[in-house]
């Protein structure tokens, strides 16, 4: 019987077996891609000091965090929102004298304050690998590979990488295409939402032009180089040539220049990913600077729920399960489990082996099927 004091709260929800098999199995195969591209993981604190969180990012909200009052210290504490900074954190202290560039990766869990309204999940399961050091062209397409072969590697295909310029605003407005600094957030926010009549009325009327330089990136960076008043977006342009030509026919490129929805602390540049059977997107990336140390940095950022949505359409790995009788031979069944099997023991002897999963018995030292 289920009581109101069992229930969970609004946005939390418990992985039951068939659904943590398919989170374990996708981390893995996740982290197992970016180790192999000399990736080091590491597992910061689910708790630290707000500030601490809130201080190593640009545009990380502490409102969004779960926070408290730490009993030892008195100081306010949060629940991460965003693995990110403390990676940040970590590379800019403990891991200050270590070599450059430092490669590291991680997974685990982080909580919101409060869903909103396209994703309601308030824990998520986030797995990614930031590259210190540089934020630079072979920094940007490294990261981006890296997290193509994360998504394949995963089981995910017909992977999509949609590029951005997070700081696209900010340089035309210097002289290109002059801005009042107080209209700036407004030009931003109607190029990020395509609103065209609303980008005029905010006094952005000449980047309305930016509006049509999208789609695929082909079409779509010759629209934009186009555009390029007094050559400002010249190294930015070269720069995302200069990546996709490193993906090549790995992934399909699309470009969005102006859209910032999830970029809050990057710099020059920023990707989205998606695949087949997501609706959304699998996960972002791109360049930043860690604040404090003002080291330069590039990584990527994954999510499960919309990883597990694109792969669940396929079939769930049939595995062979093996009940063993009471008296089994212990060596035996050990043999059997190093070499792949899954075992189940009786306890009462009473157990039906097909109702507990089972697909065999062990008659002896042989597995024979039910």
């Amino acid at each position: 019987m289920t009581s109101s004091d069992d229930l969970l709260p609004v946005g939390l929800e418990d992985a039951l077996p068939q659904r943590a098999r398919a989170i374990t199995a996708a981390m893995r195969a996740v982290l197992d891609a970016m180790d192999a591209h000399g990736y080091d993981r590491v597992r910061p604190p689910l708790v630290e000091f707000e500030k601490s969180l809130a201080g190593r990012m640009e545009g990380v909200a502490t409102r969004r965090m779960v926070r408290f009052t730490d009993p030892d210290s008195l100081r306010t504490l949060a629940l991460r929102s965003d693995m990110t900074p403390q990676i940040g954190r970590i590379a800019a202290t403990v891991m200050a004298a270590a070599p450059r560039p430092l490669r590291l990766c991680y997974a685990g869990d982080v909580a919101l304050l409060k869903a909103d309204q396209l994703d309601p999940a308030r824990q998520r399961l986030q797995l990614g690998a930031e590259l210190i050091g540089s934020d630079g062209v072979a920094a940007a397409s490294e990261i981006v590979s890296v997290a193509i072969d994360a998504l394949k590697g995963a089981g995910i295909g017909n992977i999509s990488v949609d590029f951005t310029l997070p700081d696209l605003v900010d340089t035309l407005a210097g002289e290109a295409l002059p801005l009042d600094p107080a209209a700036r957030e407004a030009v931003r926010r109607e190029l990020d939402t395509k609103d065209a009549g609303g980008l005029t009325a905010a006094g952005g009327e000449a980047y309305l032009p930016l509006l049509y330089a999208t789609g695929s990136f082909a079409e779509a960076v010759e629209k934009l180089a186009a555009l390029d008043v007094g050559g400002v977006l010249a190294s930015r342009i070269a720069g995302l040539r200069a990546i996709a030509e490193t993906i090549g026919a790995r992934a399909r490129i699309t470009l969005d220049p102006t859209e910032r929805h999830g970029f809050e602390y990057q710099s020059w540049f920023g990707f989205t990913l998606y695949g087949e059977g997501a609706r959304g997107a699998l996960g972002r990336g791109g360049t930043y600077t860690i604040k404090g140390s003002e080291e330069a940095a590039t990584g990527f950022s994954l999510y499960m729920d919309p990883l597990l949505e694109a792969l669940g359409s396929r079939p769930a790995e049939v595995r062979k399960v093996l009940f063993l009788p009471l008296g089994h031979d212990q060596d035996v069944a050990a043999r059997l489990r190093a070499i792949g099997w899954r075992t189940v023991a009786a306890i009462t002897g009473e157990e039906g082996p097909a109702v507990l999963g089972c697909t065999h018995r062990l008659d002896g030292d042989e597995a024979r099927p039910l």
